[in-house]
Parts: C-alpha cells; sequence; structure tokens
C-alpha cells in the first residue's frame, strides 16, 4: 500500500518468519532495532492472561536500508522469526471452513489455503504493519505529529474521557486509559471465557499536529485512504471519522463546525469533522474509530460445512484471544501514522511553490 511511503508484508503465521518491505522512506531518519521493537511489544502475544498464550519474542532485525544508524533513502526490509509454532493444533480443521475465518473464501479464490494458524490470513500478518508503522510514526514525530491509540470500548464496557490517562495505555491489559472501564472489562472478558465466547469492541485513534492541506478532493481524500487501511487489517469491520455514524442524526446546523480567529489564524470552535473536510485534512485534530469483530475462534460449539460439503459440528482447540482489541490498538495507531506520512510526502509536490523551495535554494 501507499503512493511514495510504500509497504509489502510477507509471511504466514507458522511460516519461518514474517517480515515487511518499506520503500519511500526519506534518507537521514535517525533509527535503530529499539525504535521498532517498543512497537512490536505492544502487539506480541502472551502478554496478559486476556491474550492468546503463545509465547513469541517477536524480535525484529533490520536487513537493510540502515547505515551508520540512519535510513539511506533505498529500501529497508525487517524480518521477525516465528519460534513457537504449533501447527499441530491446527491439522483437525484442514477439512472444514472455520466460522468468522477466511477459510472457505480463501480456499474459492486459490483453490488451496494454510490451514496453520490462517496462514497469511492470520492476525501475525500485522507485524510487518506495526514495523512499518514504527518507523513512520518516527518521521512524523520530527514535524511534530503525533498519534495516540487505545481501546474505546469492549463489548458493553467504554472509557470515561474525565478519567483519561494515558499512561494507562500501556500499563492496562486491555489498553484503555481509563483503569476503571479496565477492570470492568477484565471481569466482563472472564465471563466470555468461561461461557467459551469472545468479544468485539472499538478502537480510536488521535493525531495531533496534522497541517491543514493533506489529502485530495477526490480520489486520494485524506478519511478514505485512513478508512482504507484501517479497513484493510483483519478484524476490522467498520471505521469512523469524527463523529462519524452520528452524524445521520444531526442537522446542518449542529453538524458545521463554526470558523474563527485566534492568535492570528483559523481554527474550528467545533470538530464534528475530524479534522478532515472534503477529503482534505483542516489542521485540527483528526479522530478515527475502528470496530473491531469478536475473536472468531472460540471454544463453543459450532455449525459448518467441510469441504466434502457435508454439514458437521465444531469446537476449535488451539491458543487465541479471548479480544482482539488490546493487540489491535497498536495496528489501529501504525496503519493511521503510514497513511498520514505517504500523504504528507505526496503533498511536498502539490504546489510550484513547494519545487521551487527544494530545487531553486
Amino acid at each position: 500500500m501507499g503512493i511514495i511511503y510504500q509497504l509489502t508484508t510477507w509471511g504466514e503465521s507458522h511460516g519461518t518468519a514474517l517480515g515487511v518491505v518499506v520503500d519511500g522512506c526519506p534518507a537521514g531518519l535517525h533509527l535503530k532495532e529499539e525504535d521498532i521493537q517498543t512497537y512490536l511489544d505492544r502487539r506480541k502475544p502472551g502478554q496478559t492472561k486476556i491474550a492468546t498464550p503463545r509465547k513469541e519474542a517477536d524480535n525484529v532485525q533490520i536487513l537493510s536500508g540502515i547505515f551508520e544508524g540512519k535510513t539511506t533513502g533505498t529500501p529497508i526490509s525487517m524480518l521477525v522469526q516465528n519460534t513457537s509454532q504449533h501447527s499441530a493444533d491446527y491439522s483437525e480443521i484442514a477439512g472444514y471452513y472455520r466460522p468468522g475465518h477466511a477459510d472457505y473464501t480463501f480456499d474459492r479464490k486459490y483453490g488451496f489455503r494454510d490451514y496453520r494458524g490462517g496462514g497469511r490470513s492470520s492476525g501475525r500478518e500485522t507485524i510487518g504493519r506495526v514495523a512499518a508503522g514504527a518507523i513512520a510514526a518516527k518521521a512524523l514525530a520530527e514535524f511534530g505529529i503525533h498519534l495516540c491509540a487505545y481501546t474505546k470500548s469492549i463489548g458493553p464496557v467504554s472509557i470515561s474521557m474525565d478519567k483519561f490517562e494515558q499512561t494507562a495505555i500501556l500499563e492496562t491489559p486491555t489498553a484503555m486509559p481509563d483503569r476503571d472501564a479496565s477492570s470492568l472489562a477484565e471481569k466482563y472478558l472472564a465471563d466470555c471465557m468461561k461461557a467459551y465466547d469472545s468479544a468485539g469492541g472499538v478502537i480510536e485513534c488521535v493525531i495531533d499536529g496534522v497541517p491543514a492541506g493533506l489529502g485530495d478532493p477526490v480520489f486520494e481524500k485524506l478519511d478514505a485512504n485512513l478508512a482504507k487501511a484501517v479497513m484493510s487489517i483483519g478484524a476490522v469491520k467498520a471505521v469512523e471519522i469524527g463523529d462519524g455514524i452520528e452524524v445521520s442524526r444531526h442537522h446542518g446546523s449542529t453538524n458545521n463546525d463554526p470558523f474563527r480567529m485566534e492568535d492570528g489564524r483559523i481554527i474550528k470552535s467545533s470538530n464534528h469533522a475530524g479534522g478532515i473536510l472534503g477529503g482534505i485534512s483542516d489542521g485540527s485534530r483528526i479522530i478515527l474509530r475502528a470496530h473491531i469483530k469478536p475473536t472468531p475462534s472460540i471454544f463453543s460449539p459450532q455449525e459448518t460445512v467441510n469441504q466434502n460439503g457435508e454439514e458437521i459440528e465444531i469446537a476449535i482447540k488451539g491458543r487465541h484471544d479471548p479480544v482482539i482489541v488490546p493487540r489491535a490498538v497498536v495496528v489501529v495507531e501504525s496503519m493511521a501514522a503510514i497513511t498520514i506520512l505517504d500523504a504528507l510526502l505526496v503533498n511536498a509536490s502539490c504546489k510550484m511553490d513547494n519545487l521551487k523551495k527544494l530545487y531553486l535554494l
């Protein structure tokens, strides 16, 4: 994905390794493996009781594109080894299609499927996205652009913004910035696990410091590209910008964001639009929400069909997250960072004045 800042992920859940190739990153960005590892540690499995018990260090190796601690402008290739594959856990599902998974559609498209943990359709594919997002976030920080994603809700439990504590995002097992809500969500998830079921939730991502003017009025709208990037994450079923679906209940008089002057610059009195107007950033905070489906791998009996067309009942075994949301927070943040950096790079050539400043010094 991407126009200038491009990435290609590769690898499968139970293959030798997974990784990503990032192209289009400008030369001269200070970068080391620790910058990327910090992000990968936020999504790796086996860290809490509400995550899959699969133990993976997810240690990243940078194979190319870095010299003397800086990016060279050439492709950056990164690799993460798989070290805890239990492929035998999945041998039983080779002959049938799991409800909620990509088994059936993958088989219809390619005529076969890697049934070990979902293969290419596994959530472990997001390792490459997070590694690329870590680089993008570091580059954006040099322009004063910062991203913060967190769990907004799990099942019926939602955070209170009055209790927002940013440090709690990295300290609670739910990645919620509200510790009280996190405790309630943990109890709810414990009940789900006792019932051999799973839960979904909502991730919110706020982006501060984005200048006005990023995006395109038609096919490369910033909100459209953000939605595409986030919707490409396997578990995401809906994306909202700003007030999102609530706008369908508003009047124009309440939905419009009035403009006013402050310290000699144009600002908005409200932000129902979520920082994007007409597909172009307006300089205010960008607000994005991703709705995550419940983990489809559940231990309760389910009806399905096998490859012989026979209707059967199954109970899935193996190591699975009762909720995907907490580990997906950094994935949403990474995809948003990738999209914003790409828009920033594309925008550099939108005016003659910009090119003149670069080439007519």
